[in-house]
């Protein structure tokens, strides 16, 4: 049985990378979908892309780190069955050399952004519906002292908004560790192929995630019905040595 037929799903960061792949695996299970997205050109992109593989899709351009912008994307979006969000900035390095306007503004997109999502979310997400939001892993404070602190903040919101909003919906979370992706587009290549040679060495797995590894973490937690409040690290076990 397809669960996601004839859904409504909301992608916010949903018009390339992960996001994108995560759309493209719903447009194939029959799902109707709603894109948001900051880059114009990106998201029509992506409306094409999936409008080719079938699916129904409207996209919204709103940057979701604007908190008045969040709340009138919210107004206007229709009531849906599942959200996933993609957002979350990051950084690395430890507290001592870091610049706090930084450490402030990845916390905050991390975790304040997603909390107001998921205060708006939880107005419009239909009965036996579901959010899901984005974590991380892979990496200690010393290591990526905001990124940690915002994941960790996440983890939180997940486990309180689950049983908030328990028994209409389910919120949980997928937590992959630094992958290849177009997230990384302003990157200087070598320094991208280095930062790939560093993770297949200290992943258990001796080698990074595949997008489609990390996408269907999100479809198993839209499909399965009694999962809420986890958040699902899908790192090659990354954190098992650390």
């Amino acid at each position: 049985m397809n669960a996601l037929r004839d859904k409504t799903v909301v992608v916010i960061g949903g018009s390339s990378g992960i996001g994108l792949r995560v759309a493209q695996l719903v447009a194939d299970e029959g799902a109707r979908l709603l894109i948001v997205g900051r880059d114009t050109g990106r998201l029509q992109a992506a409306q094409a892309d999936l409008q080719a593989r079938g699916a129904t899709v409207g996209i919204h351009q709103a940057d979701a780190h604007d908190h008045t912008a969040l709340a009138s994307l919210f107004d206007e979006l229709p009531a849906f069955d599942h959200l996933v969000s993609m957002i979350g900035d990051v950084m690395g390095g430890g507290f001592i050399g870091a610049d706090i306007a930084v450490i402030r503004h990845v916390i905050e997109s991390k975790f304040f952004t997603n909390l107001r999502i998921g205060q708006l979310a939880a107005t419009k997400v239909r009965e036996g519906g579901s959010l899901v939001f984005t974590s991380g892993t892979g990496g200690r404070a010393q290591d990526a002292c905001a990124s940690y602190v915002g994941n960790l903040g996440i983890n939180a919101l997940v486990e309180g908004l689950a049983v908030e909003l328990a028994p209409k919906a389910r919120v949980n979370a997928v937590s992959p560790t630094w992958t290849v992706t177009p997230f990384w587009r302003d990157v200087p290549p070598a320094q991208v192929e280095a930062t790939r040679a560093h993770f297949e060495q200290v992943i258990p797995l001796k080698r990074t995630a595949r997008i489609d590894e990390l996408a269907s973490a999100y479809l198993f937690l839209m499909n399965n019905g009694f999962v809420t409040g986890q958040h699902i690290a899908v790192d090659g076990g990354i954190m098992l040595g650390a």
